[in-house]
This record gives structure tokens, sequence and C-alpha cells, in this order.
């Protein structure tokens, strides 16, 4: 297990490369969980070096006391990271060797991919998280970099910066990891008193029976059905609650044969907010 700090220190692991060597990346902000290991351990078992990287990036957080709450555990994270594998590189570096001039933004075109759903209502979101991956994606130089479905719409989006930047990476998206009770593993979990964290397992059994329903009836009925469940929750902040093209991700009231679809959702708990997805054929 190796950790460094800076972006000279982690190059000083990688160069040079060694022949027919292929390098996995796993980006995170830390705070680790299972969903996480997940993505580390198929990174390992289909690569011959693998870095995880564990930064808080400040650019996309529209809300700046999410920043300041967002957890840092640096050292249980190595911690937890090397129950899986003792030859990671760890690269954790500051806000100051990321950003070397100012903490700013780059603007990208997303073909609309980031005006709907998360983008509608986290401003300059997914500039932030472009911003940050290329940087990332670019250092590292991975074969292969490894991002949960959880957050569905960000995968997207960085496949299609790759695509536009022409960066030569495959993007591999990977199943979403849940707790026992159906609820989507994030670091902001924690954050959820006990009580809220049982209650918050709502969203996931809604989404599985939004799935039933739109077997059999429009979007727009399972969209309203959703909602209406949502309003008798005391717990549960329903956000929004869309059903979309899964390429396009513009939310449709109507369905076409043969076209694949997503159902996403951003809920509120006890002021905390959650998101899911759930493929739907």
């Amino acid at each position: 297990m190796v950790l460094v700090t800076t972006q000279q220190e982690l190059l000083s692991q990688l160069i040079p490369r060694q022949k027919n060597q292929k390098i996995g990346f796993v980006p995170t902000m830390g705070a680790l969980h299972a969903g996480h290991l997940s993505l580390v351990s198929r990174a390992i078992s289909e690569n011959q070096k693998v870095v995880v990287s564990i930064f808080v990036n400040p650019t996309q957080f529209d809300n700046k006391e999410d920043l300041k709450k967002y957890p840092k555990t640096l050292e249980a994270d190595i911690n937890i990271l090397s129950t899986i594998s003792k030859d990671l590189v760890i690269f954790a570096p500051s806000v100051k060797d990321m950003y070397t001039k100012t903490v700013a933004t780059k603007s990208y075109q997303f073909n609309g991919l980031d005006k709907v759903m998360e983008g509608a209502f986290r401003d300059d979101h997914f500039n932030g998280v472009g911003t940050i991956v290329e940087a990332l994606l670019n250092l590292v130089q991975p074969d292969r970099a490894y991002f949960g479905e959880k957050d569905f719409q960000q995968l997207q989006i960085i496949k299609k910066m790759v695509e536009l930047h022409k960066i030569p990476v495959e993007i591999i998206g990977c199943p979403i990891v849940r707790e026992s009770s159906g609820l989507a593993m994030s670091s902001r979990n924690e954050r959820l008193s006990k009580l809220v964290r049982k209650e918050a397992s709502f969203i996931y059994k809604i989404l599985e029976q939004a799935k039933v329903k739109f077997g059999t009836n429009s979007a727009k009925y399972v969209k309203d059905w959703v909602t209406a469940q949502f309003q008798t929750n005391a717990y549960l902040k329903l956000e929004y609650f869309e059903i979309a093209d899964v390429r396009t991700l513009k939310s449709i009231d109507k369905k076409i044969k043969n076209k694949k679809y997503r159902a996403f959702i951003a809920v509120y708990a006890d002021g905390i907010r959650l998101i899911d997805n759930i493929a739907l054929n």
C-alpha cells in the first residue's frame, strides 16, 4: 500500500510504466463504504496496478455547508482499503495540489445531459465533476476507470466528456451496492439518524414498485403515483422523480418501443439529500 499526496509523488509511482501493464483507476471523495470497495475489487481483478484517489472536490458542491459537513476520514479509508489489497496506490492530494492556481471550474458542453435532474437542482455541479475527473484521468492515464451506477447521470456525463475530449480510457459503470434494507450505499447515509436511515429504505421500495407499474402503465401515471406515495411519508421529502431515456437522460411521458428507460429520484431525509435510480426495462 502506497500513500501519495502530490501529483509528482503519484507520477513517480506510475512512470515508467511496465510493458503490457494495465492501470485501473477508482476516483472517490473518501468516506469509503462497501460500494466503493466493490469498484476497487473489480479494478483489481481487471488490471495489474490500481490507483484510488481520495479527494473532496470543492468545485462540485453548490452548497458550501454541504462541503463543510462532508466526512473526511482518510485514516479509516486507508484501513478499509488495506482489507482488500496491500498493493494499491492511494492518491490523497490537497486542494492546493489539484488546483494549483485558483479553485475554479472549466465549462463543458455535455449535450444537455447536465441540464436535467441533478443539473437542474445543483448549479454548476457537473462542470465541477468534469473539471476534477478530466484532471485526474489526464494525470493517472488509466486504461480503465470505474464509477458506480448510483450516480448514473454522472456516469453518462463522464462517458460523454471522455468521448468529446478524446481521452483514451474505458469508463466502466458498476452496479449499485445496497444496504440490507435496500437503501443505496452512500457516504451521506452515515449522517442519518438510526430512525431516518431505517425509514429511507422506503426510497428503494418505491423504485421497485414503480418498475413493476411501468410495465403496464404510462410514465406519467407512474410519476404521479410516486409523488402521491411520498406525500404520505412524514420522514422523506421528494425533490424529483423522473423517468428518462437512458441515452439522452430526457424525461418522458410516453414509452417508445425498443428504447431503454431508467427511473431517477432525489429525496431529502432529515435535511440530507439522497439519490437513487433503477433500470426499468
